[in-house]
């Protein structure tokens, strides 16, 4: 694929077609203004599996009705440091920014802000979550579980976990929030799909096929390729992405009642809803320090990081999120990127679903 053929759009358009989607969908405006910015976000920070490129997914969990788009979020539980929610079936985002919110405001009252969600679908980009926790001060924590068993357990030979991502936000003052972000499979489902959608081959490591062998044929997506645990082989530590994956599902089901992916029912017990589990931690600093001291050490830390010797002086050594925010910056300038598969696929579905369509 030529880089010609790759068309730039400013966030503003890409959010306004998004919207349109969305609104064509059926999800309620104010649903619509979350999740179409949190969406955007996503691209604009180059996470480009969890931006407008979810559209036609979407769209088809919507068809097979697996989601409720005007579904109602619901206070299930509600205490002075802890709370559930439901989300009525809905894509996530709607929820999960009301339980971030939640979070956030007993942190500021109690120290610690725990809240989770039942009953929902996919959340985007689990980063946006915890770094609005970092707007206000305070650090974020959110984990979600995800919709197919495609990630491989060490030493297994079919899939049992999702890509069940965690994100860390940790405010600072000088430099840019600590911001982790990160699959807990090798990489993101959605950087599979992505070069399926342009015919792109997989790097060696990324997938396996049912009998456990690697596989770099990207059409294979549909077909049920499983994923490896972070690490990759056993050799190289996957059993510790294992772990880290295990663990989101315990925090995103077992708090909230949500089916395990694995479960055969999973997503089936209730028409128009994925059945997915969230979980959010907002904790704050000055319950534990002086003001500014929390995000004082966090700077030096920081800076420690950026002073060790890099193996190439042209490449400096980040912490997590500055590459992101690198290309946040640059995306202000040049606008988000759009290869020419995914905008073909949007402007058919744009065709099919009446949305009018920005992306000329």
């Amino acid at each position: 694929m030529m880089t010609d053929d790759i068309k730039h759009y400013p966030a503003e358009i890409i959010e306004k077609q998004t919207a349109a989607f969305l609104i064509a969908f059926g999800m309620p405006d104010d649903y619509v203004a979350i999740t179409a910015a949190i969406m955007t976000d996503a691209d604009m920070r180059g996470i480009d599996t969890h931006g407008i490129a979810c559209i036609p997914n979407y769209h088809e969990r919507q068809t097979n009705n697996w989601v409720t788009l005007d579904g109602a979020i619901t206070v299930v539980r509600d205490n002075p440091a802890t709370a559930l929610l439901d989300a009525g079936g809905c894509l996530g985002y709607p929820a999960a920014h009301r339980a971030m919110q939640m979070a956030i405001e007993k942190a500021k009252k109690v120290g610690l802000g725990s809240v989770a969600v039942r009953n929902s679908a996919h959340y985007g980009a689990a980063g946006y979550y915890s770094r609005m926790a970092a707007r206000e001060g305070l650090v974020g924590f959110a984990t979600t579980g995800t919709s197919a068993p495609r990630v491989v357990p060490a030493l297994a030979a079919e899939g049992a976990l999702g890509t069940n991502p965690i994100a860390f936000t940790a405010p600072t003052k000088r430099n840019k929030p600590f911001n982790l972000d990160m699959a807990t499979s090798t990489v993101a489902s959605g950087k599979i799909r992505n070069k399926a959608v342009e015919g792109q081959e997989l790097p060696l490591g990324w997938a396996l096929d049912r009998d456990g062998q690697a596989v770099t044929d990207s059409a294979e997506y549909r077909n049920g390729l499983n994923m490896t645990s972070l690490g990759g082989t056993r050799e190289l530590g996957n059993h510790k992405g294992y772990g880290l994956g295990a663990m989101v599902e315990i925090m995103s089901c077992c708090f909230t009642g949500a089916s395990f992916v694995m479960s055969p029912n999973h997503g089936k017990r209730t028409p128009g809803t994925m059945e997915l589990g969230h979980f959010f931690i907002a904790i704050n600093p000055v319950f534990f320090r002086e003001a500014g001291q929390f995000e004082e050490t966090t700077d030096q830390l920081i800076d420690d990081l950026h002073a060790t010797t890099p193996i190439d002086p042209s490449q400096p050594v980040l912490v997590a999120g500055e590459p992101e925010d690198m290309i946040e910056e640059e995306r202000a300038k040049t606008g988000i990127p759009m290869p020419p598969g995914l905008r073909a696929a949007l402007a058919k579905l744009a065709g099919e679903c009446g949305a009018e369509f920005y992306l000329s």
